[in-house]
């Protein structure tokens, strides 16, 4: 025993606390930080995507023109013309969106938590896909739910699945439609339609995840179920993908009678998202840079992804399969069942690879034999080295 432990504080901690694990990326990312890795592993956007000389000069306009404003305290629900630009830029389709209904948050991530303080109790049941993301996961697990895994296909998320005895107490539905994290899947028009009109009259929010939603490699969005249901769905948005997750501006936007009780939570949580770093986004995006900047980001995670498919077709044995995604950052990979994607990243570290295993994206009944890859951050011909290197792991195990 050393000295720090003799001086340790025998403090108490909360059950809850007790309770709190680590992230498996989070844990990865610590190894993946050595130069010598191949990683696959984290869902970063590539850096060669961030805009910093247009965040420079926004920079130095703010610090010019309202130095004061940008470095006080401000409103809880977020900086007004950036709720503007948002509620504008959803409403499509004939959806009308109120700058009322939006909150800009500090990222996404904190948006899962204040819905997870508002809207989960111990033991209730919240609906989540089949895998999900393990971000929510994480933070809805904060406030000890009981998770229900809805039916899914390559597709998402089946609506006919949402049976009264499946969804029987449950305090929202979570789903990510647009390349989901982790298996890059998207939802179907006819399937959203089904989504909007269930949202309609359950007694539950539908929240629609959408991070991804741009990064489609044609630059042909499908409609959000917030413009089909713009009073029942919840969306929540991020700049991280689009601009800098650095900024850590993320949005939800919700019926005005939620958005209230997210405002309190948000309150006690932060008071507001940093003045300064909303403003340097409403700056950089109000005279349409998005629109100029956004086809460079899916250009490059396209070729990305057509080399991380080709090296897989190149190198994976018999019995490995993967999706083919239209858009996002993610390969989803299943292997022969008997291979364990945890035990298989020991050995792929060792080579200096490195990947997510699938298990900790369920809720309940883990599928081990699953594993995720992100090609975004890596040049082709690191993509083809280290998944010749993978394979050659998983050829043995076969």
């Amino acid at each position: 025993m050393n000295q720090s432990d003799l001086n340790a504080p025998t403090w108490q901690l909360s059950e809850r606390a007790r309770k709190l694990t680590s992230s498996a990326i989070r844990e990865i990312l610590k190894v993946t930080e050595r130069p010598e890795v191949i990683s696959f592993a984290g869902g970063l956007p590539s850096p060669a995507t961030f805009p910093a000389e247009e965040m420079r000069a926004a920079s130095d306009r703010i610090l010019r023109d309202s130095p004061a404003a940008a470095l006080q305290y401000s409103a809880t629900e977020g900086y007004l013309p950036l709720r503007e630009w948002v509620a504008q830029r959803y409403s499509v389709n004939g959806a009308q969106i109120r700058p009322s209904q939006v909150l800009i948050t500090t990222g996404s991530q904190q948006a899962l938590d204040l819905l997870g303080k508002v809207l989960i109790c111990p033991e209730s049941p919240v609906l989540v896909e089949t895998p999900t993301y393990l971000g929510a996961l994480q933070s809805f697990s904060m406030y000890e739910p009981h998770y229900v895994q809805v039916p899914t296909d390559d597709s998402g998320l089946i609506p006919e699945g949402l049976t009264p005895e499946l969804t029987k107490g449950a305090r929202l539905l979570y789903a990510q439609p647009n390349f989901q994290n982790p298996t890059g899947r998207r939802l179907p028009v006819e399937r959203r339609r089904a989504l909007a009109e269930f949202a309609k009259s359950a007694p539950f929010p539908v929240i629609e995840d959408d991070p991804y939603g741009a990064l489609d490699y044609k630059g042909e969005p499908l409609p959000t179920m917030l413009s089909m249901a713009p009073d029942q769905i919840v969306h929540l948005g991020s700049f991280s993908k689009v601009l800098a997750p650095g900024l850590r501006i993320g949005y939800i936007i919700a019926p005005e009678e939620l958005h209230f009780k997210l405002v309190q939570a948000k309150q006690a949580t932060d008071l507001h998202t940093p003045s300064f770093t909303q403003r340097i986004v409403h700056e950089v995006v109000k005279d349409g840079f998005l629109d100029t900047h956004v086809p460079k980001i899916r250009a490059l995670y396209r070729d990305q992804c057509e080399a991380m498919l080709g090296s897989l077709e190149r190198y994976m044995p018999e019995g490995v399969t993967w999706n083919r995604p239209e858009g996002g950052m993610f390969i989803w990979v299943s292997l022969p069942k008997h291979i364990d994607s945890m035990k298989l990243l020991e050995e792929a570290v060792a080579q200096n690879v490195a990947f997510v295993p699938g298990g900790p994206f369920f809720a309940n009944e883990a599928q081990h034999n699953t594993l995720r890859l992100s090609f975004v951050t890596v040049p082709p011909a690191k993509i083809d080295e280290g998944v010749a290197r993978l394979a050659e792991l998983i050829r043995a195990r076969v």
